[in-house]
């Protein structure tokens, strides 16, 4: 059993940090997203504070960045 445990932020105008652990190997942003019910459209990820695709598999300790793109005038 291989358990993964990384913090989370997720950016707009409210930051919410939270630590998760999931049960999961090859663990993907985009799993992550999936699992907020963020889309890969509107939401910009960071590993460790470097851009990343939503195929980066997260690693245990990485901390993920979620950064919600808000359109409009």
């Amino acid at each position: 059993r291989d358990l993964h445990s990384f913090p989370t932020r997720r950016s707009s105008d409210l930051e919410i940090n939270e630590e998760r652990e999931v049960d999961i190997e090859n663990y993907s942003v985009n799993d992550l997203l999936n699992d907020l019910g963020l889309s890969s459209q509107t939401t910009v990820s960071k590993r460790n504070g470097e851009l990343v695709v939503e195929d980066t598999i997260i690693n245990n300790g990485d901390e993920i960045q979620l950064i919600q793109i808000i359109y409009g005038g």
